[in-house]
């Protein structure tokens, strides 16, 4: 599979490619264990990897979630920013305690790539609903102070957009049944690695 980065079409990101990154996350993550942090400098890897892209680290232990770190916006290189987010997510995630040399052995460690997100247009719930892509849509919420964010890979546990849009509200601190004039909805996608 080669994924194409949505700031540089022409900067595709190979297997290879994509094997560094994974490399690069998971040495984030022992260089964590040892007490130390990965420097990792963009200009020491190949052009697709220095493009700005925001991502998202989600590891597994025995098929468990054990840490989900992300950001929403491209702010740095895509290595560094996979690379800060899979140690935040073995160490800062608070649902779950830092991770484990014998967890380490057993880690799963999937990249979500993020396009930028786009603003929805959408006159009530039901409107919204309507235009939910199963599968393909990553959603940001937001309402005053209110924010959550579902990445696609969610819609394989809530397949349903209704179920998908009530439990994302729940994430964000809103009561799932709240609609407001006021909700903004952002819709991205995600290439998945691997």
């Amino acid at each position: 599979m080669v994924l194409t980065s949505s700031n540089n079409p022409a900067a595709a990101l190979t297997p290879p490619l994509t094997q560094q990154l994974l490399e690069s996350a998971r040495e984030s993550i022992r260089k964590g264990l040892c007490g130390e942090s990965l420097a990792v400098k963009a200009t020491d890897y190949p052009e697709a990897l220095r493009q700005k892209r925001a991502t998202f680290v989600t590891l597994h232990v025995e098929g468990k979630l054990h840490g989900c770190v992300g950001t929403l916006e491209a702010r740095k290189p895509l290595v560094e920013d996979v690379v800060s987010n899979a140690w935040s997510a073995a160490f800062h995630d608070s649902r779950f305690p830092a991770l484990t040399w014998p967890e380490f052995e057993q880690l799963e460690i999937h990249i979500s790539i993020l396009s930028p997100p786009e603003p929805m247009t959408f006159s009530s719930e039901a409107d919204l609903l309507a235009q939910l892509r199963p599968h393909v849509d990553g959603l940001i919420i937001e309402d005053g102070h209110h924010r959550g964010t579902f990445l696609p890979s969610v819609w394989e546990q809530l397949p349903s957009p209704r179920d998908f849009l009530r439990q994302l509200k729940l994430k964000a601190g809103l009561n799932q049944d709240y609609w407001s004039k006021n909700i903004h909805v952002h819709r991205y996608t995600a290439e998945s690695v691997p």
